[in-house]
């Protein structure tokens, strides 16, 4: 799976419903493909600026 096109320029994609973080670097795993997809398809996601997994901690999320 590729990066969703609107997120190409970013590594960490959050999950509002479960305050989870997934890594779009790692999409060539098929569960991590699965849950970004479902993910897009729910419209429920948040980006971090900056786009590390540092900041998505601070803002409540975890890996």
């Amino acid at each position: 799976m590729e990066k969703p096109a609107r997120f190409e320029h970013f590594r960490w994609l959050g999950d509002k419903r479960n305050q989870r973080v997934h890594d779009l670097d790692a999409l060539d795993d098929p569960e991590v493909a699965a849950k970004v997809e479902e993910l897009m398809k729910s419209e429920a996601f948040a980006t971090f600026g900056p786009d590390t997994l540092e900041e998505a901690r601070n803002r409540g999320y975890r890996p």
